[in-house]
């Protein structure tokens, strides 16, 4: 029975001396693995895409696999210190959070390692972020905004800010006339139209988009002119036209309120220019003066009338002024054929 425990206890001591050189292999890697020199470090962002927008949140990671530890992380904005040293005990990756607060935090990003065995410091490899700006609203230009049917013309659509490529499609109307035109950087997109007709003249316009999703930018409508053979374009002489005619209707117009009745007004004045007589009568309760009547004839549409003045003058040529200007009839109307008189003031 003591012979067949035997194997038993050979095996045991066989696995324990496995163990040994294992876990002693293992120190000695680990013992080596600190004593090497410091790596150059990993460095990266956790997020999937270096692209970013104004307001994100990023986490920038750095790494070292080799080197005694404990080993001290800083990163940089260029040569700018981000933050004080970050000590790690452990071989993970040290973290750092940032906000892109303006296109100035885009990169370029390193960082740094070193530990206290180490006399030299190693850096990783730069990182720089692409800034998604959304795009401006678009501009539609053109050099020749004149044109004559069948010239070919250019369209310019321009959007000043965004981020690269920008996409650009035209419009006439809400048909699109080009399919999407991708340019680098601030590139303007051109597209050649001819202009066949007088619809051809009217409502273009432009959009432009970019890698940022919800943001089409729309430009302002743009409208041609039809240039005259003479030079002058064709809604000038519109305008021009239409100044004429509104010129002969205000004339038109005015010839039957203001203009015929002034001129006659002016006839009648003319027509009713006074005419004097000496009275055959004498003047009544005594014979040295004379009668003198002043007979004023006017006429208009409705009426025909008469303004009589009488006056009273001495034969002496001496005016009595009591007499002088006495009004006996102001008017003498004739309607129908009747003649009425309509005294306005009584003899003095």
């Amino acid at each position: 029975m003591a012979l067949e425990k035997r194997p038993l206890l050979v095996l045991g001591l066989a696995q324990n001396q496995n163990h040994t050189v294992q876990s002693t292999q293992e120190s000695q890697k680990s013992n080596e693995k600190d004593s090497e020199q410091l790596s150059n470090p990993e460095f990266g962002s956790l997020q999937k895409s270096l692209e970013v927008e104004i307001g994100q949140n990023v986490t920038l990671s750095c790494q070292s696999t080799n080197g005694s530890l404990p080993i001290n992380y800083t990163f940089f904005r260029g040569s700018q210190n981000l933050w004080p040293i970050i000590p790690k005990k452990d071989r993970n990756a040290a973290l750092f959070n940032l906000t892109i607060s303006s296109a100035s935090d885009v990169g370029e990003y390193k960082c740094k390692v070193e530990n206290r065995i180490s006399n030299s410091s190693k850096y990783s490899k730069s990182l720089n972020f692409t800034l998604l700006d959304p795009v401006s609203k678009p501009v539609l230009s053109t050099t020749t905004p004149q044109v004559k049917i069948g010239q070919n013309v250019t369209l310019s659509c321009h959007s000043e800010n965004g981020s690269s490529p920008i996409n650009y499609i035209f419009f006439k109307g809400k048909k699109s006339m080009s399919s999407r035109i991708s340019m680098p950087g601030k590139a303007a997109a051109e597209l050649n139209v001819t202009i066949n007709s007088l619809t051809d003249l009217a409502n273009y316009k432009c959009k432009a988009e970019n890698n940022i999703p919800n943001n089409t930018k729309y430009s302002n409508s743009l409208n041609f002119t039809l240039a005259g053979e003479n030079g002058v374009s064709y809604p000038l002489r519109i305008f021009l036209v239409l100044l004429f005619l509104l010129v002969v209707t205000a004339t038109a117009l005015l010839v039957p309120f203001l203009i015929l009745p002034w001129c006659k007004a002016r006839k009648l004045k003319s027509a009713g220019s006074s005419t004097g007589f000496v009275s055959t009568d004498k003047a009544t309760g005594s014979e040295n003066y004379v009668t003198y009547t002043e007979i004023e004839y006017a006429k208009s549409e409705e009426l025909e009338y008469a303004n009589i003045r009488i006056r009273k003058e001495e034969e002496d040529g001496k005016v009595n002024m009591k007499a002088d200007t006495t009004v006996v009839y102001s008017e003498v109307i004739i309607r129908d054929g009747t003649q009425q008189a309509e005294p306005l003031h009584s003899p003095a």
